[in-house]
């Protein structure tokens, strides 16, 4: 093992993963760095080995936590075993070893696994890297998450091999922890770019945004995170937002030529596939215009090449086409698309033989593409074989099921046209009437006439030709070694599946082929075979416009499009970057203030000060403590959590194991007989006791008029007020059907668009006229509208059996009719509502929308939905998808009728296992819209309440509880949230508030504010309730004095602003978060925006140019905090 001298050490001992990017090991002029850090990767592994061997001796348990990590947990196992420690100290790079403690040992040994990550991510060696830090992060289950180097380098290595979700998880919470992470610009531009990869196109463009604040050193430009934005408007369908941003683009002096290249061809391809820019001709002209100013700016590109033959071909250019994807392929592409594209051509010119070879090629190249697939069956039909088109067609519906499972193509189906989905019904179609012919054709005979192509299995196995050959093999030497080890997603085996084949009646041999049968069956396909060939090519232009956005050039995967995507607009960066000195990186690339956070990871620092911070510290202890906190780098992120509390994260499922009877519990429930039982103690207590709960009676027991909540009502006292209306698909309640892939789905798609409670009611009344009309001509009419009047609750607390489903799945295809749900539907005007909300006063005090025991009353200012009462208006069929209530308030829904609601709910302790369902369905739990399959909660071991909610009945959803309603009859209801003043309901809240920082989703609830002004409010004599808002003042109280301290050593004035009555809670207009007492306000657009101080260290890392208020005098926090103590009250201990 060689030497390493102490320069060298001092060298290799400041890199980590902050260099990713900045530092090229790849480039010739850093090969003395590059063999170094090779050398320092051996002794590093030579050192790792002596330890396991030593520790193997020592303790059996170190040696599995250390044993070799296998690819198959790559992306299994992070998150729930992460680890910390930076890499400063370390000794491992020399061969020798102290006999100090064993502490010290253990310390040097997990810190050289994390080295050894950091320097296999320097050398792109993503895989090693993964091990690496897996292996670290065992040992640091405790506290991984102040180790922020290693949590951005195990992010990158996620990213780099396509494992998504780890690095999204990674990656988001690195910004909880730093938001002003050296690197955080680099990490929104990842998040932007896998969230638009996997559908989550909001949140995407926030990050994309966030991106472009930062003054930080980057990889990439200004103008290729807006090219990322415009494209991001495209694949959303908005057309003029992306064609204005490509345009501003071209417009600006200092674009390359590479991002030139990219921005003509997503014009080009935007003029050829969106109809609404202009007339056919124009467009194609300014289609074929751009896509060749593309190739002249980069003549390189096969990508816009391919384009260019698409949309000659479209023109029927037919020469000029194939002369476009010919050069498209001597660029060294191996590009499915392509070779499917030509094949289309070779059979439009009835030349089967080379449309098979193109085909064929295609398949290889990618056996997911669905569009070659359909193609080279409807090729092997229209010359007879119908076993070879009937495989094909297998392979094609295969590719869908699989696609559709991936993230990108979950959401590529959500934005399918309608001949897409139509395409997807005819290949159905067609196998279904293939599998009755074959079953049914006669034995082969040896006088069979001879086949005019081979068949799948020979074209399969046949060397194609020479060229098609080597591009292969180019394509397969250009794909790193690490991805093609560690690749996540593996194609089907082609090309017969032989598992169904085996199950179905269709003879093993090939069936005769020239006889009156085959000819029967070929002219009985003819019209069909028809309409799914023009379709065939949309299908293609569907699925290969959102592809081709995607990727500046290549066919790639869909994981690997984003990858190389992130390559691609990095380039020019690491060529004019590579003659970077290293000295250069440390005081450039790197801030000091990370270097310095870095220091207090070994041993105590930032742990040992944050010790100091108790609750039982006063205002005075406090501020004496801050001052003792650095001043010279930015405030860690505010955490209303426990001190050294981890980033949160979904919880586990409870352990136990239920039965059937569990997984379907009897709904609490409570029917009221007088107005005495409803004001009851006993009454709040039982729903405060179980998840959710039925009040039954409420109305009649209170004497409620709920008929100032009809429609009748409504429209009389505000025919034009707003309401927001959700467009859905009618199904059962307990189903949720995917017609396109004929199974049930999670995601749950409605459209938004508004309109006044006088033209819903109208649509209201005509629905119901329409059931009568369907109902009065047969007694038996019930079956045509199944869910709208048939269902109870005996009805409701059993799953239906496989063959009601299979009966319903016909009804929804034959029937699949639309309703609009009227939702939202704002109440909180007192002038407008009087009346309403007057008659709710009835209700006890725990279930009101205003009432001094409701914490959402402390909040000070109108939160619409959540202190205000909304009222829903609902067909038959409406559905409000699952979700948790705003920040896990508890929340009273009362049915006003005529019709019934039906519930399903999850104990809040398994939202955990309801979140991963989510993930494993690729919908976000928190952005998305999703509508459980109950098969799927069960197998999980996840409990679902199911219940019938009858006019009069309020549903008192307890605090987290997972739910999701569906109306049966036409009805309204009205709804709102309540925080009871408990210790359980406060600390749901601030956790979720808390992680909805991490997913970048916005808090309605401004917790820190409500906590503050609960202080102020009211006495807690509950322990529990008391320790976790006094520490929510604590940490919040701290923040505000380190952040002060902060801007005055900038030498920035703070001003004194205060806050008006009833004034809303601040938000920051970037990032979102709540903004308490320090506003940071900068001029944008011609108004004021208040930001965090992390946005405006964005902006400004000076933070000259921003304003700087206080909306509190620091004496009125001190005070409000130390007036906030326990209350005791009679014959109650004081309990630590």
């Amino acid at each position: 093992m060689g030497q390493i001298s102490f320069e060298d050490d001092c060298l290799v001992r400041e890199l980590d993963s902050r260099y990713y990017g900045f530092l090229d090991l790849s480039s010739p002029k850093n090969a003395d760095l590059r063999t170094l850090v090779q050398q320092t990767i051996t002794n590093l592994q030579n050192y790792i080995a002596n330890g396991k061997v030593q520790e193997t001796q020592s303790t059996c348990d170190n040696k599995n936590a250390i044993q070799k990590y296998e690819s198959s947990n790559v992306a299994g196992e992070h998150m729930e075993n992460n680890s910390s420690q930076n890499n400063e100290d370390i000794k491992p790079f020399v061969k020798e070893t102290n006999d100090k403690d064993e502490k010290t040992h253990d310390e040097q040994y997990v810190n050289a696994l994390c080295k050894l990550g950091h320097l296999h991510l320097l050398l792109g060696e993503y895989s090693e890297a993964l091990s690496a830090y897996q292996k670290y992060l065992r040992f640091r289950e405790s506290n991984y998450w102040t180790n922020h180097a290693f949590i951005y380098g195990i992010g990158v290595a996620y990213f780099k091999l396509r494992c998504f979700k780890w690095a999204i998880k990674s990656f988001q919470e690195l910004l909880y922890l730093s938001p002003n992470f050296a690197c955080a610009n680099e990490v929104h531009l990842r998040l932007g770019l896998m969230l638009k990869h996997c559908g989550e196109f909001q949140i995407a463009l926030k990050h994309l945004q966030l991106a472009l604040l930062y003054t930080y050193p980057s990889t990439f430009s200004e103008l290729q995170v807006k090219f990322q934005i415009a494209h991001l408007y495209e694949v959303q369908n908005k057309h003029k937002a992306a064609k204005d941003g490509y345009e501003f683009l071209l417009n600006e002096k200092n674009i390359s030529l590479e991002l030139k290249a990219d921005v003509y061809r997503q014009l080009g391809w935007m003029y050829h596939c969106v109809e609404c820019l202009g007339e056919k001709k124009e467009r194609e002209a300014n289609a074929l215009n751009f896509l060749q100013k593309s190739i002249e700016a980069d003549p390189k590109s096969g990508q816009s090449l391919y384009l260019l033959g698409r949309c000659y071909a479209g023109i029927n250019k037919v020469h000029d086409a194939f002369l476009a994807y010919r050069n498209s392929v001597e660029k060294s592409e191996g590009n499915a698309d392509t070779w499917c594209s030509i094949g289309v051509l070779y059979q439009q010119q009835n030349q089967p033989t080379d449309a098979l070879q193109a085909y064929i090629c295609a398949v290889q190249l990618d056996k997911d593409h669905k569009a070659a697939w359909t193609n080279l069956g409807i090729l092997y039909e229209s010359c007879g074989q119908l076993r070879d088109a009937y495989a094909c067609y297998l392979n094609a519906t295969k590719q869908i099921s699989f696609q559709k499972s991936s993230l990108f193509r979950r959401k590529q189906a959500i934005r399918m046209k309608k001949d897409t989905i139509g395409l997807s019904k005819g290949l159905s179609q067609r196998i279904s009437f293939l599998e009755g012919q074959l079953s049914q054709a006669p034995l082969p005979s040896i006088t069979s006439k001879r086949r005019q192509l081979c068949s799948i299995e020979e074209a399969w196995n046949l060397p194609i030709s020479l060229e098609m050959n080597s591009r292969q093999q180019q394509t397969a030497q250009m794909l790193p070694r690490q991805i093609s080890k560690q690749s996540p997603i593996q194609g089907p085996p082609p090309p017969y599946p032989h598992s169904q084949l085996s199950q179905s009646p269709i003879p093993a041999k090939r069936i005769k082929e020239d006889g009156s049968s085959q000819q029967e069956i070929i002219q009985n396909n003819v019209q069909l075979s028809s309409q799914l060939h023009p379709n065939l090519i949309n299908i293609s232009d569907s699925l290969n416009q959102r592809n081709f956005n995607a990727m500046p050039e290549g066919n790639k995967t869909s994981e690997q499009s984003v990858v190389d995507t992130f390559d691609d607009i990095s380039n020019d960066i690491y060529k004019q970057s590579e003659t970077i000195k290293l000295e250069r990186l440390s005081h450039d690339a790197l801030s000091n203030s990370e270097d310095s956070r870095h220091n207090d990871y070994n041993g105590g620092g930032a742990s040992e000060l944050s010790t100091t911070f108790k609750i039982q510290m006063d205002s005075k202890q406090l501020m004496a403590a801050v001052k003792l906190l650095p001043i010279d780098e930015p405030p860690v992120h505010c955490t209303v959590l426990q001190v050294n509390a981890p980033p949160p994260s979904p919880p586990d499922c409870p352990p136990q194991k239920l039965t059937r009877d569990q997984l379907l519990p009897p709904t609490p429930s409570v029917h009221l007989e007088n107005k005495k039982n409803a004001f009851s103690p006993q009454l709040q207590e039982f729903c405060l006791k179980h998840p959710i709960a039925v009040v039954r009676g409420l109305a009649g027991a209170l004497k409620l008029d709920l008929g100032l909540f009809s429609t009748k009502t409504l429209v009389e006292a505000n025919p034009d007020h707003s309401v927001e209306v959700r467009t859905q698909v009618h199904q059962s309640p307990d189903e949720n059907w995917d017609t396109s892939q004929g199974k049930r789905v999670w995601a749950c798609i409605s459209h938004r668009s508004h309109t006044t409670i006088a033209k819903y009611a109208q649509y209201q009344a005509s629905s119901f006229q329409d059931s009568l009309k369907l109902i009065l001509p047969q007694d038996e009419s019930d079956k045509v509208f199944p869910g709208s009047q048939v269902m109870s609750d005996s009805d409701s607390k059993d799953s239906v059996s496989n063959s009601n489903i299979n009966l319903k799945r016909k009804k929804h295809k034959i029937n699949s009719k639309m309703l609009r749900f009227g939702t939202n539907v704002d109440l909180s005007d007192e002038k407008k509502w009087k009346p309403q909300l007057t008659e709710l006063q009835k209700l006890p005090a725990f279930a009101r929308v205003i009432s001094a025991a409701n914490m959402l009353s402390h909040v000070g200012h109108v939160i619409l939905g959540m202190n205000t009462v909304q009222l829903y208006m609902k067909v038959p069929g409406s559905r409000t998808p699952g979700h948790q209530e705003n920040n896990n308030f508890c929340s009273i829904n009362i049915n006003i009728g005529p019709g019934d609601c039906e519930w399903f709910a999850v104990p809040d302790a398994y939202w955990g296992g309801v979140h991963n369902l989510c993930e494993k369905n690729n919908i976000s739990y928190l952005h998305g819209s999703w509508w459980p399959v109950l098969e799927d909660l069960y197998k999980e071991n996840i409990p679902v309440y199911r219940f019938i909610q009858k006019p009069g009945d309020l549903v008192w959803v307890n605090a987290g509880c997972v739910h999701w309603v569906q109306s049966v009859g036409w009805c309204n209801n009205i709804a709102w949230n309540v925080g009871p003043l408990t210790a359980r309901q406060y600390s749901l809240a601030i956790e979720r508030y808390e992680w909805n920082k991490v997913q970048a989703f916005k808090s309605i609830v401004p917790m820190v504010h409500l906590s503050w002004n609960l202080a102020r409010n009211i006495k807690v004599s509950d322990t529990k309730l008391f320790e976790l808002i006094k520490m929510c003042l604590l940490q919040t109280l701290k923040n505000v004095l380190h952040i002060q301290e902060y801007v005055k050593s900038k030498g920035v004035e703070i001003r004194f602003n205060g806050r008006g009555k009833n004034e809303a809670s601040r938000y920051c207009g970037q990032c979102e978060v709540e903004v308490f007492n320090v506003l940071f306000i900068k001029e944008q657009e011609k108004r004021h925006v208040v930001h965090c101080l992390s946005c405006a260290l964005k902006l400004s890392p000076s933070l000259q140019g921003i304003v700087c208020l206080e909306e509190y005098h620091l004496s009125e926090l001190q005070r409000v905090y130390d007036s906030f103590t326990l209350h005791r009250t009679q014959g109650l201990a004081y309990t630590q």
